[in-house]
C-alpha cells in the first residue's frame, strides 16, 4: 500500500477511527498523483461503446443528464457548466486497476469500481449524498468540497438527479492534485471545480435489502425444485366460489415451506452475485487458445494474472469467479487464495493437475490471462 494514502494511519487505525463513521481528510495522498488522463482522453473513454459515461450540465439552474456513449461534438462548444463522469475505469486503465488495488485492506466483496469524473470551472453535480463509502482522490487541477452531516437529506423533485433540497455546509476544503477525502455513506457533499479539474471515486458497494432480497430469490428459483403438484380429491363445496378456501391456503403453505435455505445456501448466493460482471463486461477468449500444454510451461515459466474485468472471491473450499461457482481441491487452494488476494500468481509449484486445469479453463473463457 501506498505508505501516505491514509495519512499516517495504518489501515486497522483507519478501518476503527474513520470507516462508516466519520470524514477523513489526506493531504498528499498519492504524491504526484493526477497525469494518468486529462480532458481529452477523459472524453474519449466517455466516447467508448466499452465505458459507463454520464454528462451532467447545469445552466441557470437547469440541469440536465444525458448517458454516453456520446460523440466528440457532444462536447464542444458548449457555453454550460458541465462534468462527465466514466465508471469502470479500472477496466479500462491499467494504472486505474492498480490504484484500486491500493484499497485493498476493504475486502473485495466491497469494491465496486473506479470513476474518473471531468468538470470545467464552476461546474459540479450539485449537493447530494451517497449510500455507499468513497474515496475522492483529486486529480488534475483543484476542487472545493464542502461536506455536512446533516439529517435532512430530502431531494428536490425538480432536477433529473438526486440535489439535496437543503444542504447546510459544516465543513470545507479545497483539494488539490494528490490529496484525498473520505466520506461514509449518507455523508451530504458538494465539490464544485476550481478551474477545470478531474477526481477520481474509488467506491465501495452496500447493495440495499431489497436487491439482496430480489437477488436471493432469483438465486432460490434458479436452483429449487418443488416435486407434486396442487390436488384436492377431498375438495368440499363451498358457500361462496369465489372465496379463497382455508384448505388451499394451508396446503399451498406446506407446499412453500419446502422452500428452505441455510447460511451456506448465503454463502453461495452471496459469491455468485458479488462476482458477477456488470451487464456491460465481456469477456474475450484468447485467439488462437495456447494449448493446456503449452499454457502450462507459459504459466509456469511467467505466472498468470486475472483480468482487469474478472472478479473472484472465495469462501473456504469454495471458489467464484465471474459469478460461476466451483469447488477446488484441498492441495490447490492455497495457491489459488493467493490467486484472488492479489489477482496474480507468479509461483504455481503447489498447484496440481487439478489446479492446472482450472487455470486453463479460466484462460480458455478470457478470465485470466499468461
Amino acid at each position: 500500500m501506498i505508505s501516505t494514502l491514509l495519512g499516517g494511519l495504518t489501515a486497522k487505525e483507519f478501518l476503527r477511527d474513520y470507516w462508516q463513521k466519520k470524514p477523513l481528510l489526506v493531504r498528499g495522498a498519492v504524491p504526484g498523483f493526477g497525469d494518468w488522463l486529462d480532458r481529452d482522453s477523459t472524453v474519449a473513454l466517455a466516447c467508448s461503446d466499452d465505458a459507463e459515461a454520464r454528462l451532467i450540465a447545469n445552466a441557470d439552474d437547469e440541469w440536465e443528464v444525458r448517458r454516453g456513449p456520446f460523440e466528440p461534438k457532444d462536447f464542444k462548444r458548449r457555453k454550460d457548466l458541465w462534468t462527465v463522469l466514466v465508471q469502470g475505469v479500472n477496466l479500462l486503465l491499467p494504472q486505474g486497476d492498480a490504484l484500486l488495488r491500493e484499497f485493498d485492506f476493504i475486502p473485495h466483496a466491497r469494491l465496486d469500481d473506479l470513476m474518473v469524473s471531468y468538470a470545467v470551472d464552476g461546474a459540479g453535480v450539485g449537493p447530494h449524498f451517497d449510500n455507499y463509502d468513497v474515496f475522492l482522490l483529486q486529480g488534475r487541477g483543484k476542487r472545493h468540497w464542502r461536506i455536512s452531516q446533516q439529517k435532512d437529506l430530502r431531494l428536490r423533485d425538480d432536477v433529473p438527479l438526486k440535489i439535496l433540497s437543503h444542504f447546510k455546509s459544516e465543513q470545507d476544503w479545497v483539494l488539490e492534485p494528490g490529496d484525498m477525502l473520505y466520506l461514509p455513506p449518507q455523508y451530504a457533499h458538494d465539490g464544485v471545480a476550481v478551474g477545470e479539474c478531474m477526481t477520481w471515486s474509488i467506491g465501495f458497494r452496500a447493495a440495499p435489502a431489497q436487491e439482496l432480497m430480489e437477488g436471493f430469490l432469483d438465486y432460490l428459483q434458479e436452483r429449487t425444485l418443488l416435486p407434486g403438484r396442487y390436488a384436492d380429491p377431498d375438495l368440499k363445496l363451498q358457500k361462496h366460489p369465489a372465496e379463497i378456501g382455508n384448505a388451499m391456503i394451508d396446503q399451498v403453505a406446506d407446499m412453500l415451506s419446502e422452500i428452505k435455505w441455510n447460511r451456506s445456501v448465503v454463502r453461495d448466493f452471496l459469491g455468485t452475485y458479488l462476482t458477477e460482471p456488470k451487464p456491460h463486461v465481456y469477456f474475450e477468449p484468447p485467439q488462437p487458445a495456447l494449448s493446456f500444454a503449452r499454457f502450462t510451461a507459459k504459466a509456469r515459466k511467467n505466472g498468470v494474472c486475472l483480468d482487469p474485468k474478472a472478479q473472484l472471491l472465495f469462501a473456504g473450499k469454495l471458489f467464484f469467479i465471474n459469478g460461476e461457482e466451483c469447488e477446488v481441491d484441498a492441495a490447490d487452494r492455497e495457491a489459488l487464495r493467493r490467486l484472488a488476494d492479489y489477482r496474480q500468481l507468479s509461483d504455481l509449484a503447489g498447484l496440481g493437475e487439478d489446479g492446472l486445469s482450472l487455470l486453463y479453463d479460466w484462460y480458455c473463457d478470457g478470465f485470466l490471462q499468461a
